[in-house]
Parts: C-alpha cells; sequence; structure tokens
C-alpha cells in the first residue's frame, strides 16, 4: 500500500462524497453520506451548512475504515456553487444557505440583467440566471435584511467547508468568476456592477483572499482534525465548483480541450486561450480552472433526464423485456441499432425543460415531428438520442463560429455505459469522444489540486497528465457524419418553427 494519499471532497446537490487517491491517480477507497435538501416554497431550495460538515464527518468515518489517517497528506474540497450562505466571522449559519438550484431571485437577476453594466459579459450577453450569487444576495438584502446586515461573511458552500477545515477565510477564484463576475482582467470585483444591484456592501462580506485553484488555503487545524478523525497540519488546497473540479479530474487542461459531463444534463467546459464573450456562450472566464487559460461554456437542461422519461414513461414493448433499467436501455439499443440515421422521417426536439444554450430560451418545448403509423417506440427512442446529439452539435457549431474549435472531447457520466450512443456523439459532431479509466471527475480533480498543495505535483497541467489516464476513444464515422448533418439542418428549423408557438402556449399556462 502507498505511503501518501490524497483526500478529494465533493459536497454535491444530493451529499457528501469522499475518496482517497493516490498521487499516480489511482483511486483506492471512496465513500458518501446523504444531505437533505429542503424546499420550503416553489422554487425554493436549501441545505443546512452544519449537515456538509456532518456529511464529511460520516463519510470520512467509513473512508477511514479503509485507509490509514496516516496516509493522508493533502486535501482539497470541490462543491456546488452560488450555493449562499450568510454567516458570522466564526462561520455559524444564521440561515439554511440558499442552493444552487434555487431561483427565488428572479426579479433580482431581471434587474440586474437591466443594468447593462459590463461585467455583465460573462452571462452569454443575455439574462442573468436567478441561480448565480449576486441576485441571490440582492434577495437577501430586500426580504431579509436582518440576516442581510448581521452577516459578516457571505460564504459559497466550498468557502465554509475551507474555513471549517482551516479557520481562514478565502474566495475561490473559480466560483468568484463563474457565480460572482469577478474578473482577474478586470480589476477583480465588478464594484459598479455591485453598487448597481444595490448591494455594494456584500464586497466587504466576502471572503478577504481570492485564490487560485491549486493554491493553499491553509492547514488542517487542531479542532478539525479531531473532529475528522485525522492529523492536523495538513495543507489544504483551493478547489472549485464541483463541474469545474470535474474537468480537471477528466484531464481537461490544454487549450482546445473540452469536458462533456453528463447524466441528466449536459454541461461542456472548454478551454481556450481567446476571451470569447458571445450570446449563447458563459464566460469566457479568465483564471477559472488554468491560470492563464478562458474557460468557455455551454450546456444542455435535459438529456438523460429525456432518455430515462421516455424510457420509463412511454414505452410498451420494452417493458415486456423487463421493468428494470438495464432491460429496458438493453433492449430499446438493440433495436434502435436496426433502424437508420434520421429514424424514417421522426426528428425530435430535445428541450423538454427548455433550451440552456446557445438559445437560452426557457419557454421551448420538446416535441416529436414526422411521425406516421409505420413508427414504433424503437424510432421515437432513436429519435430522443439522435436530438440529445443534434443539441450538442448545435453547441460545438456555436463554440467553433466564435473561434473555439473543441478538438479533444472527454465524456464522464451514466451515459457513457451505451457505446452506442456515445457513438452517435461522435457521428453527430464529428468529433472524437475520450473516456478516461476514473470516471469520478470531482473527485479525482480535488486529488490532483490536493496534490500540488501537498507538493507532489507542480501544478494542475503537470499533475492531470500524471494522475489521468484514458482507457478508450471512440471515433466518428464520416459517412455517418455526412448523413446525419441533413437531419441536424431540419432539427434546427423546426426549433425556429416551433419557437413562437411553445412560447405562446408556455406562457398561456403558466398565466
Amino acid at each position: 500500500m502507498t505511503d501518501q494519499l490524497l483526500l478529494g471532497i465533493d459536497v454535491g446537490t444530493g451529499g457528501v462524497r469522499v475518496a482517497a487517491v493516490t498521487p499516480e491517480g489511482e483511486m483506492i477507497a471512496t465513500a458518501s453520506v446523504a444531505v437533505e435538501t429542503y424546499t420550503p416554497r416553489p422554487a425554493w431550495a436549501e441545505q443546512n451548512p452544519q449537515d456538509w460538515w456532518g456529511g464529511l464527518k460520516g463519510s470520512l468515518a467509513e473512508l477511514l475504515e479503509t485507509v490509514s489517517a496516516e496516509q493522508i497528506c493533502g486535501i482539497a474540497v470541490d462543491g456546488t456553487s452560488a450555493t449562499v450562505a450568510a454567516c458570522d466571522k466564526d462561520g455559524e449559519p444564521l440561515r439554511p444557505a440558499l442552493l444552487w438550484m434555487d431561483v427565488r431571485a428572479a426579479d433580482e437577476a431581471e434587474k440586474l440583467t437591466n443594468t447593462g453594466d459590463p461585467a455583465l459579459k460573462y452571462a452569454g450577453m443575455q439574462t442573468v440566471s436567478a441561480e448565480w450569487g449576486i441576485p441571490k444576495l440582492m434577495w437577501l438584502s430586500k426580504n431579509e435584511p436582518e440576516v442581510y446586515e448581521k452577516a459578516e461573511v457571505f460564504a459559497d458552500c466550498i468557502d465554509w467547508m475551507n474555513f471549517k477545515l482551516t479557520g481562514e477565510w478565502a474566495m475561490s477564484i473559480c466560483t468568484a468568476t463563474c457565480k460572482y463576475f469577478y474578473d482577474s482582467n478586470w480589476s477583480g470585483w465588478p464594484t459598479n456592477l455591485y453598487a448597481k444591484a444595490g448591494i455594494p456592501d456584500a464586497l466587504r462580506k466576502l471572503p478577504p483572499s481570492v485564490l487560485k485553484m491549486g493554491e493553499v488555503v491553509g492547514e488542517l487545524s487542531s479542532k478539525a482534525a479531531s473532529e475528522l478523525g485525522l492529523k492536523a497540519g495538513i495543507p489544504v488546497t483551493m478547489g472549485g465548483i464541483d463541474a469545474h473540479v470535474g474537468a480537471i479530474g477528466l484531464g481537461v487542461v490544454d487549450e482546445g480541450s473540452l469536458a462533456l459531463i453528463t447524466g441528466s444534463s449536459h454541461v461542456m467546459l472548454g478551454q481556450t486561450d481567446q476571451a470569447i464573450y458571445s450570446q449563447g456562450i458563459w464566460g469566457a472566464y479568465f483564471d477559472a480552472i488554468i491560470p492563464g487559460q478562458y474557460t468557455v461554456e455551454a450546456g444542455q437542461i435535459s438529456s438523460g433526464s429525456v432518455n430515462n422519461w421516455f424510457t420509463h414513461k412511454f414505452t410498451v414493448e420494452a417493458h415486456k423485456h423487463g421493468d428494470d433499467s438495464a432491460s429496458l436501455y438493453n433492449y430499446l439499443n438493440e433495436l434502435a441499432k436496426e433502424i437508420p440515421i434520421g429514424c424514417d422521417g421522426v426528428i425530435a426536439l430535445d428541450h423538454f425543460q427548455g433550451n440552456r444554450s446557445p438559445f437560452s430560451n426557457p419557454y421551448s418545448r420538446g416535441a416529436f415531428t414526422g411521425l406516421t403509423l409505420s413508427h414504433g417506440e424503437g424510432h421515437l427512442y432513436r429519435a430522443v438520442l439522435e436530438s440529445v446529439c443534434y443539441g450538442t452539435k448545435t453547441i460545438f457549431d456555436t463554440f467553433r463560429e466564435k473561434g473555439f474549435d473543441p478538438v479533444k472531447v472527454v465524456v464522464s457520466g451514466g451515459p457513457t455505459k451505451s457505446r452506442f450512443w456515445m457513438q452517435m456523439h461522435a457521428d453527430v459532431t464529428g468529433v472524437p469522444m475520450l473516456f478516461p479509466k476514473n470516471t469520478e471527475g470531482p473527485l479525482m480533480g480535488c486529488s490532483i489540486l490536493a496534490s500540488i498543495g501537498a507538493g507532489l505535483h507542480d501544478d494542475i497541467g503537470s499533475a492531470a497528465k500524471a494522475m489521468v489516464t484514458m482507457a478508450d476513444s471512440i471515433e466518428p464515422n464520416p459517412e455517418a457524419t455526412s448523413e446525419y448533418e441533413f437531419y441536424h439542418k431540419r432539427y434546427l428549423e423546426i426549433y425556429e418553427a416551433l419557437a413562437p408557438v411553445s412560447r405562446k402556449t408556455a406562457q398561456h399556462i403558466s398565466g
């Protein structure tokens, strides 16, 4: 057994996960503890920060049944972002944290958008998301002024966790840039934007220092070490947003590389040397992942979730072959393989929860077009898979139009288990898909960052190259790529035709 291990801590929406990883990138053990999310009102979502700490203690206790605490030589944390905790200076929460997916601050987000401040370039030249940090601070100021005034620190999720570990207040440049409009290229914090938002005093309540990922926050305190069963003095390295740290864990650290993190949704994070500010693209965020590089971001709200929805709710023949997910998907994949590209004329639109990128249209809706009485559930299933791939290609094409050409796409997430669907992604986009040996991107990314703080590697790039290994790749089939091009164009035409109808209908239903 190795003498040194790195501790990665992932504070996700569903709970806290930990992993012990060797300096060579072998994941020795993992453990997790669930954390409850509270939804006191529609569109609200909250978590208790103390539950994060309890989740860490519980998961770490399980991990230390497999590995020795004496082996841990470095620690790093990733977590959800724009998860706002109002605290006193000692880290005591004054109220539950507003979770990333809490969108109660919709009016504040609209008000912030209407300022037209130049700092809003990060929002993809469009509407500021109610998920982000500043709208939530604006909401607290307006609706809970006693909490806002009493708060001495507005901490994001990993800021609070790092404080609990070290006793030091610091903010990750990843979180500050991507969710609070910090820009190290533009003198740091956009003071004018915060003034226009009506919360200029919030800047003095944010953690006093902004650290790049890979910089040391501090050492594990004696108090934290005692609670966690670890030795004091272990360096704690700055992490960042879970998806962004996940990109590091996938080895996406070079210019022109892109991480496709898939599950219920698709998240794309690319590295470039160009400052791209354009509609349909979030960023480009300078220094957010790799110092000196820009990060561009885009995503599809519904990908695996659409597949899951159709498979479990609208198939009949597939359920005759078993009700468990594996049986359903195996049957449908075999059925879809026998159906030609384009599904004999059936084209689906994957906007079942609206569109995040590149159209940023919350009113767009899913659809099946071209249906005849000759089509069966295999056609519709394949059309769902193709539609998600068309959405991915649309984002890739938008990237290319703006100067970022993804030449290396590394994929992780549950849908990668379907080689059939991954081949379709490669064929539709015309880009090779690479798959790492270890698909636990955030935990591996934390371990990579921890290795830098521990002095085992010099920087993120060299650490990722030493610790991330590719296990497989899928090359696109040029003939299939050419055939899919025709149907992708029809997919875009269907969106343009249905968008006005979908908007009117959605607005009518919502009143």
